[in-house]
């Protein structure tokens, strides 16, 4: 397993980023083995962190490299800041088209990568798994499959709160500053469900799905809900429950099935 941190130049969020990457191109197995690339280029799954998170919280809080390895398929982590990886154009910092667009392209360029849709894929967890949600959405012609993992999926929660709101994550100027106008939050692209219904407008492609949370997770609610959403657009999708709750114990039980969804 080749594993590497990698600083670039980002012009979508104009600074230096760092990425952790995997790519399976050895093996543990036997002395024999030699280096071997797939052909056509590995798949690629690219995996957001959660609020607070960085480049590295996958590689040290789950068995992500044991699942790459395994299943060739070749995983890039960033670190996008505490942004949902939305776009916020009055700093010019622009989350959405990084984590779609530029992240995979720059990858594509430096890693004997697949570029099928099928063979491209995105995850996350927590605020992380949002991201993954919306961007796949946004970025549905490059992207195949979507793994969401205790999602948070808080669109309807913070949609037309008050100035003097405040939960135990953040208060209303940090909502402002990541999704814009609280107050038409519901219907701005910042939504997923907006990007979804568009989709299904234009007729385009909709990714596969796999969501998953724990029971006792406190955002179990929102995940059903979107569920719920989901089921009433009669989007396939792969839904799991199981006891559990917001931490690395569950998450990292949900990335192996997840993963092996992406090789089957």
């Amino acid at each position: 397993m080749a594993t590497m941190q990698i600083n670039f130049f980002s012009k979508a969020l104009k600074k230096i980023v760092t990425i952790t990457a995997l790519v399976p191109v050895d093996s543990f197995i036997s002395p024999e083995d030699k280096a071997c690339v797939p052909d056509g280029g590995f798949k690629s799954l690219y995996l957001l962190h959660g609020f607070s998170g960085t480049f590295s919280d996958w590689l040290t809080g789950s068995n992500i490299q044991e699942l790459s390895l395994e299943n060739k398929i070749a995983v890039f982590m960033p670190s996008c800041g505490n942004n949902f990886y939305l776009d916020d154009k009055e700093r010019s910092e622009l989350y959405q088209k990084f984590a779609g667009q530029e992240f995979v392209e720059m990858t594509r360029l430096l890693f004997p990568l697949s570029h099928k849709r099928e063979d491209t894929f995105i995850g996350g967890l927590s605020m992380g798994g949002f991201g993954a949600i919306h961007t796949g959405f946004a970025y549905s012609e490059t992207f195949g499959r979507i793994i969401a993992l205790s999602s948070a999926l808080i669109i309807h929660n913070i949609a037309g709160i008050s100035a003097d709101f405040k939960d135990h994550v953040a208060d209303y100027n940090y909502y402002r500053t990541v999704f814009g106008d609280l107050n038409h939050l519901i219907e701005s692209t910042n939504n997923p469900e907006t990007l979804l219904d568009k989709l299904l407008q234009d007729k385009k492609e909709v990714p596969e799905i796999f969501m998953a949370c724990g029971t006792e997770d406190f955002l179990i609610k929102e995940n059903r809900a979107f569920h719920d959403f989901l089921d009433s657009r009669k989007i396939r999708h792969d839904y799991f429950e199981s006891a559990g709750i917001h931490n690395w114990k569950f998450w990292n039980e949900y990335i192996g099935k997840a993963v092996t969804w992406l090789a089957g």
